[in-house]
């Protein structure tokens, strides 16, 4: 376990009781006893250590201190990136929100679109949302990565529209748009943008009314040639092309001035 995560801050004393689900995970699973230590992030975000003080009558007591920060830790807030997700049949969601989680997603919004197949009920959007919580634990991402409810192609779109800060739209879609074969994922990313929305399709693609409609909508689309990946493996492979873009930019940032530099000589 990297990290716990807590639902709720400790009290004015710093002590926190954790019961039921958490009292099962860290007495049962972890089996902690008194006087151990463990790592947990609060809901704001902050990093603190927490000694068992008590194990009572299906209650765990811990003591909470700040964490001390880390020696050469990055400072650096990356763009967020928000994953819309076409619902896949069967189990892929599980598989996408868990990668998403450990990938620093910071929010997941799936929804319905014309090839969907799956659908979800109460119950998978719990399951989804511990799989959030038992996927940070286990990776310790920092990112507060939230569920929303499935909507629908409409509601997305509404929801596409209050987001702040002129968010990238990416289409990831298998075939090349007319005019847009020569536009690179590196080259959307140059302008710095502050959230990134990738959209991925279900099983069966997107059609070609709704490709129209993200286009419409401002999204740009973007593909990796011929290749044709699963609905749930294109989701990893977007957000991990994405990330590694992010934490490299610093030093393709540094060729490209370069490179410029060189031409204006």
């Amino acid at each position: 376990m990297k990290q716990f995560i807590l639902k709720s801050g400790p009290d004015s004393e710093n002590l926190i009781k954790l019961e039921g689900s958490d009292y099962h995970y860290l007495v049962n699973v972890r089996r902690l006893a008194v006087g151990e230590f463990f790592p947990a992030l609060l809901h704001g975000g902050e990093e603190v250590v927490i000694q068992v003080v008590s194990i009572d009558h299906g209650v765990l007591t811990g003591k909470c201190t700040l964490s001390a920060p880390q020696t050469g830790s990055s400072s650096e807030v990356l763009p967020q990136i928000i994953l819309f997700q076409a619902l896949p049949k069967g189990d892929k969601m599980d598989l996408i929100v868990r990668q998403a989680a450990e990938g620093g997603i910071a929010a997941i919004v799936p929804f319905v679109s014309e090839f969907s197949v799956g659908r979800t009920g109460g119950q998978k959007f719990s399951r989804w949302e511990r799989i959030i919580k038992e996927a940070r634990q286990q990776c310790g991402s920092k990112t507060a990565t939230s569920l929303n409810p499935p909507v629908s192609m409409n509601e997305l779109f509404e929801y596409w529209k209050s987001l702040n800060g002129e968010p990238l739209g990416l289409l990831f879609h298998h075939l090349p748009r007319q005019g847009l074969e020569h536009e690179s994922l590196h080259g959307y990313l140059i302008s710095n943008p502050k959230v990134i929305v990738p959209v991925i399709g279900p099983e069966g693609g997107f059609s070609e009314r709704e490709v129209i409609l993200f286009l419409e909508n401002g999204f740009r689309s973007f593909t990796i040639g011929d290749t044709v990946l699963r609905t749930e493996t294109a989701a990893l492979y977007c957000a991990a092309a994405i990330r590694i873009l992010l934490l490299e930019r610093d030093s393709w940032e540094l060729k490209q001035t370069k490179k410029g530099n060189v031409r204006s000589a």
